[in-house]
């Protein structure tokens, strides 16, 4: 049986209804090397981003996927307060983001230490959370991916290898996706548990079946940030393709920023069950699909 790995402990497809695939609790862009990097404390967080959680709870939502790695600030610890304060699963990842967001020990890490790294968090705990990562989030330069790059992603492909799971990058460009998936592939994992994030950002149409036609989810996370109808475009267009047992679709909204006075001003994860999903139906796409699209894909898609 397949588990969504969550702070409050692995659930069931029963357990769940509708997962965001793509959020953030608490972010910080700054680099790690910057004084007072992803400092906060868990109060405020809570704060801040339980009202937030609340109100999707309201809405049906179940569930919601963290997508801050290392490098931009993941707090695995502050994740699991906010959880526990409003009972809602999250899903934590392991991995870490692309250069110059990379901590100097993963930069002289080598590719073993990497995997083991990445393996202990998901098959042990997160830090000393008590709680296992669900995933692995990486991302890739805009231009390409530079070796080092490269080096997490092979160590990455080794741990999903061993466990499972899903690895999903922030990737712009629908070339260097392929290229990802190429290093994927050689490095004995496979195409189908990769998760090409912010697909939406590559312009080329013909590049989102590109890389579904390879095995791998592709994700419109643009929603509640990008103009309502063009985001209800994009998805009918890939529905119409045929990619609806492959998208991935949630807003990239949240979050507590410790840069910010405050922790900044957050933006809510509602646009996808109060206005897209909405529109969808009067597009007519039915039941069915939504089901699809907000339970059934992101569950297969984290599951391991």
């Amino acid at each position: 049986m397949a588990f969504l790995y969550t702070t409050l402990g692995p659930l069931t497809k029963a357990d769940l209804g509708p997962i965001l695939p793509h959020e953030h609790v608490f972010v910080d862009l700054r680099t790690p090397d910057q004084p007072g990097y992803a400092q906060a404390d868990a109060s405020d967080v809570i704060a801040l981003m339980a009202p937030q959680i609340e109100a999707i709870k309201a809405l049906g939502i179940t569930a919601l996927v963290e997508c801050t790695t290392g490098g931009v600030g993941r707090r695995a610890d502050i994740d699991l307060a906010v959880s526990k304060a409003t009972n809602f699963p999250i899903v934590v990842p392991t991995g870490n983001y692309r250069e110059p967001w990379i901590p100097e020990w993963v930069r002289d890490a080598s590719e073993l230490q990497l995997r083991d790294w990445m393996l202990a968090e998901l098959n042990e705990e997160i830090e000393d959370t008590g709680f296992r990562a669900g995933w692995i989030k990486l991302s890739a330069g805009d231009d390409g991916i530079t070796a080092l790059e490269a080096r997490i992603l092979r160590a990455a492909a080794a741990a999903g290898r061993a466990t499972n799971a899903v690895i999903g990058s922030h990737t712009i460009k629908g070339r260097v996706v392929l290229d990802q998936l190429d290093i994927i592939e050689a490095s004995g994992y496979i195409a189908r548990r990769f998760i090409s994030i912010h697909t939406q950002e590559e312009p080329d149409f013909n590049l989102h079946k590109a890389v579904a036609a390879r095995g791998a989810w592709i994700e419109y996370d643009q929603i509640g940030r990008a103009e309502d109808e063009g985001v209800i475009t994009m998805i009918l267009r890939a529905l119409d393709a045929g990619l609806e047992r492959q998208l991935l679709l949630s807003h990239d909204l949240g979050w507590y920023d410790p840069a910010q006075t405050g922790g900044g001003v957050p933006r809510p994860y509602t646009a996808l069950s109060q206005r897209i999903l909405p529109a969808l139906r009067q597009r007519g796409v039915d039941e069915q699909t939504i089901t699809q699209l907000t339970e059934i894909n992101p569950f297969e898609a984290f599951a391991r």
